[in-house]
């Protein structure tokens, strides 16, 4: 969540981030803090002159009862004691307006960078690189691709193509759960697993540490990445036991850092983890969720990285590199958009989308998002680095991305490389496959 600090000392420039962001009143939201905090601050004050009232009381009582003075002495403990009921209510008071204070907080998304494009949808994100001809920087253009086209008369869905090599069972996967929950079987699983591993080797060698978290995460590590109190609607909720099914590996990793304070000379932190998400996709209908484009459950790597102020913005590149780097090692037509502010999530700063193309589908299929998320995530999980030179703290950065989501790539790869003799496996995964073909 925003600091107070930053919304007490440049109000004005939270106040226009938060309109960029197209956040229903910003204005209200942001003034009604600073009252509720300027209430905590007064309550804090008189309690805290209170108290010393009461203290230097109390010493008079034992100087007067030593004199011999009992009846002066009674009248300050009267004094005392109405003091002490007094500060009660004061703490009380405080304690009220700072539960206010983190539930307003909590409704009040993060500000978005300067250099987030103004826009209110995705139909307002800027294009800022692709590897397709004729694209043109800034506008949603489809230009020619030259590696590996597909064959002209065989543009099959992948939905079609996972049912003519039997590689993806969906209505199995309704008979045993629902929708969103495919069967994958033979090279189809196989397909599945070869990319699980190829892309934690790449981060492996990118320096990311594995994690193999857990999928259940309790209701603070949720708040603390910024799930809860905006998602919940989202997740999938064990009420018996109060936990959540994870929606990312975002959620259990970043949360290894709370209430964490880390060395400066171990920043950045880098981790990758693989895990199954589960997100309920409430409201999700239409041609737009068939296959695999939206599902209830599915297997993604993501990378986070805890880094300094100062570095974070050179971490978030080469986050965008890495990313980058494996489409490029798949073959696949891609484009990379910076997202406008009314398209950011609730906890980002500046995002980056990857999107794939789908020849059969005839659109862009988003893989991965990476982002930077400042001191969001930071002041709600109080993730904090100790500086070597001063020895002071401060709140790190947070960031993450998806490298990658499994679901659209398997998409790509069917669609993007189906030809007469069956499907091309793409170069870097056949180690992996033990195969060039899927048939």
């Amino acid at each position: 969540m925003l600091t107070l600090k930053l919304i007490t000392e440049q109000t004005e420039r939270v106040i226009a981030g938060l309109e960029k962001k197209h956040f229903d009143g910003a204005r209200q939201a942001i003034e009604e803090v600073i009252s509720v905090d300027k209430a905590r601050r007064q309550a804090q004050t008189e309690l805290d002159q209170n108290l010393s009232a009461a203290k230097k009381l109390a010493a008079e009582i034992g100087m007067l009862m030593k004199q011999g003075k009992r009846d002066e002495a009674e009248e300050v403990k009267t004094k005392v004691a109405a003091l002490k009921e007094t500060s009660k209510e004061l703490e009380n008071k405080k304690e009220t307006a700072e539960q206010e204070m983190t539930r307003l907080l909590c409704q009040i998304p993060n500000i978005p960078y300067d250099e987030v494009p103004e826009g209110t949808c995705a139909e307002d994100n800027w294009v800022v690189k692709s590897n397709l001809k004729e694209c043109v920087i800034g506008k949603d253009t489809v230009g020619n691709w030259d590696a590996n086209p597909v064959v002209e008369t065989a543009k099959l869905p992948h939905w079609e193509l996972a049912k003519k090599y039997n590689l993806i069972d969906f209505d199995l996967g309704v008979k045993i759960s629902g929708a969103g929950f495919p069967v994958y079987r033979g090279k189809g699983a196989r397909l599945q697993r070869a990319l699980i591993d190829f892309f934690l080797d790449e981060a492996q060698k990118s320096g990311y540490e594995e994690i193999m978290p857990p999928t259940v995460v309790n209701a603070a590590s949720g708040y603390g990445t910024g799930q809860l109190p905006d998602k919940e609607g989202q997740m999938y909720h064990c009420e018996v036991d109060d936990l959540y099914l994870i929606p990312t590996a975002e959620v259990p990793v970043t949360n290894i850092y709370r209430d964490v304070i880390l060395d400066e000379k171990d920043l950045p932190i880098k981790n990758c983890a693989y895990t199954q998400c589960f997100r309920r996709e409430a409201g999700s209908y239409g041609k737009d969720v068939r296959g695999l484009n939206r599902l209830h459950e599915f297997s993604k790597i993501e990378i986070v990285r805890i880094d300094t102020p100062e570095h974070s913005a050179e971490s978030h590149k080469e986050m965008l590199e890495h990313v980058e780097g494996l489409l490029k090692k798949l073959e696949l037509p891609y484009r990379i958009l910076r997202l406008c502010g009314g398209d950011q999530s609730f906890t980002s700063a500046i995002c980056y989308d990857f999107e794939v193309y789908s020849e059969a589908q005839k659109r862009w299929l988003e893989v991965s998002s990476v982002s930077n998320f400042d001191t969001y995530q930071a002041n709600r999980l109080k993730c904090r680095v100790r500086r070597t030179a001063t020895g002071k703290t401060e709140l790190c950065h947070t960031l993450n991305g998806s490298a990658l989501a499994l679901p659209r790539i398997v998409a790509s790869i069917l669609e993007n490389n189906q030809t007469e003799q069956g499907i091309r496996v793409p170069k870097a995964l056949v180690p992996y496959m033990g195969c060039e073909i899927i048939d």
